[in-house]
């Protein structure tokens, strides 16, 4: 999907003008002063380079997208931040197989150098200078820009585009969504650190972004990559440039957006937002002109998002269109009879009154969303007892090797010719812990037998596959994914034989520690 971490400049016939290519390529500094594996260069006109991270998200179908929530309560701007549910997928299949998709954002913001460079009439000369953010662009300038580069890539460079089937991938503005997910950290964090008002900064804010004040940039821009990187790689995410988004401006309205569209949404603040307004959910409207011209704020930057359409092909729309009949129609019956939407939409289609007939199609439509919401939110409690029963595996392995410690201790010091004065303390530490090993290997079956119970075999093996691809993403819970597959063949064998073998799934725990 990606050919090569790097361009080199195209035969002469392929470019721009041959004055374009006799410009020597880019040093790597003034397009990636902080490399890092797996990232994607785009090349660009002049020798240039543009810096990509992947934004992972958990779906894999056409129709698989991944619940999230943006914005964040207790600003004071509620109307404009509250949080509020959304969700969220990639353009790009994964290149193993596995259980997610993923789009790309730039790795930092759109620089002087590289404005020129598409939107120059001459080549810039390559300089530190200009790794300065563009600001002072309006939202006209950013779209002309993406088209240009977009135009370009695909008459002087096609092989770089990533693909999604048959299509290649665009340049945009990122959405609020797919800006927001990646700027709070997206997989790479835990559910509590996405939810907090700014991704973890263990160094301090002043390490990571650029704020008001004599402390960080002293109002003035400062060059991109400077700072450390968010958990996903991106760089200058808060602060330094404002940075324009695709979609126009909405109010919020509660937990949805209200009907009215303004003018453009700016996200993350800039070199001139005061420290403690710089957060993650931050979000300003911004006119699309001023007086008699374009408004270009003077802070106002942009970075790109590489995405590809949804569409790309006629398996795709067979994919799509298969998955559309199956959203919302619930479970068969007990007995094995069709559900309740089948049977209303049997019912509708024989059904000679008009009126009624439209009448039963919206109660149809209305239970199948019904249905799918219910269903997104058992796939989150899904995965809410994965994560219980992956942990309590953990939990079993460190008191059951702590178990086997103290039965050896006690064998080696008390069950000799010559006991020690301590056995008695001893033996009372050890039946403690066995008391302690017995009621969590009991709440371990408990909470399995439970879920598979509840769940069933098929939904709960479609959020392992899920939950496992969220673990290996993040950095700090990616030791958990032996501990989940291990609860998993458990429940797994439950499923299968119906038989609740504690002491066997404490051992199977209990051996990771050796794997």
């Amino acid at each position: 999907m990606y050919p090569v971490p790097l361009l080199t400049i195209l035969a002469a016939g392929l470019g721009i003008s041959l004055a374009a290519h006799a410009q020597p390529e880019w040093d790597e500094r003034l397009y990636n002063p902080a490399p890092l594996q797996e990232d994607v260069i785009l090349p660009m006109p002049c020798g240039g380079a543009m810096a990509f991270r992947q934004i992972h998200v958990p779906a894999s179908k056409p129709l698989d997208d991944f619940p999230v929530q943006v914005g964040q309560d207790g600003t004071g701007w509620g109307y404009v931040e509250q949080t509020r549910p959304a969700f969220i997928s990639g353009s790009f299949s994964s290149n193993d197989g596995g259980a997610s998709r993923h789009y790309l954002l730039a790795k930092y913001e759109l620089t002087e150098l590289q404005y020129e460079s598409l939107m120059g009439d001459e080549c810039p000369a390559p300089s530190n200078r200009k790794r300065l953010p563009r600001v002072a662009l309006s939202w006209f300038d950013a779209m002309q820009l993406s088209d240009t580069y977009n135009l370009w890539l695909r008459e002087q460079a096609p092989e770089a585009l990533p693909m999604e089937d048959s299509a290649q991938g665009f340049l945009r503005l990122p959405t609020e969504v797919e800006w927001e997910f990646a700027a709070r950290g997206g997989l790479e964090v835990s559910t509590a650190e996405y939810r907090d008002s700014r991704y973890p900064m263990p160094d301090g804010l002043n390490a990571y972004e650029w704020f008001a004040g004599a402390q960080s940039s002293n109002g003035r821009l400062q060059l991109a990559g400077l700072l450390s990187p968010n958990p996903l790689g991106l760089h200058d995410m808060l602060g330094n440039a404002a940075e324009m988004m695709f979609e126009p401006f909405r109010l919020n309205k509660l937990d949805r957006q209200h009907g009215q569209a303004g003018g453009f949404v700016v996200r993350g603040g800039s070199y001139l937002t005061p420290r403690e307004d710089l957060r993650t959910a931050m979000r300003g409207e911004e006119p699309y002109y001023g007086n008699d011209a374009h408004n270009r704020g003077r802070a106002n930057g942009l970075r790109l998002a590489l995405v590809a359409p949804t569409l790309t092909s006629r398996e795709r729309i067979a994919d799509i269109e298969a998955g559309w009949k199956e959203l919302g129609l619930g479970d068969n019956e007990f007995d094995g009879a069709p559900g309740t939407v089948v049977q209303l939409a049997e019912l509708a289609s024989g059904v000679d009154d008009d009126g009624l007939q439209e009448q039963l199609q919206s109660l149809e439509r209305q239970l199948r969303a019904s249905n799918q919401r219910q269903e997104e939110a058992r796939n989150q409690a899904i995965r809410a007892s994965l994560n219980l029963g992956a942990f309590l595996c953990t939990k079993l392995e460190d008191d059951g090797v702590f178990y086997d410690f103290l039965a050896d201790n006690y064998r080696l010091n008390c069950e000799g010719d010559d006991p020690d004065a301590s056995c008695a303390m001893r033996q009372s530490r050890l039946t403690e812990q066995e008391q302690r090993l017995q009621g969590l290997s009991r709440y371990y079956a408990s909470s399995l037998v439970e879920a598979a119970t509840l769940y069933g075999h098929e939904s709960i093996a479609h959020q392992v596959e899920v939950f496992s691809e969220i673990l290996s993403r993040n950095p700090q819970t990616n030791g958990l994914g032996p501990y989940l597959q291990t609860y998993w063949q458990h429940q797994h064998q439950y499923l299968e034989d119906q038989h609740i073998t504690a002491e066997a799934w404490l051992e199977s725990c209990k051996a990771i520690a050796n794997q």
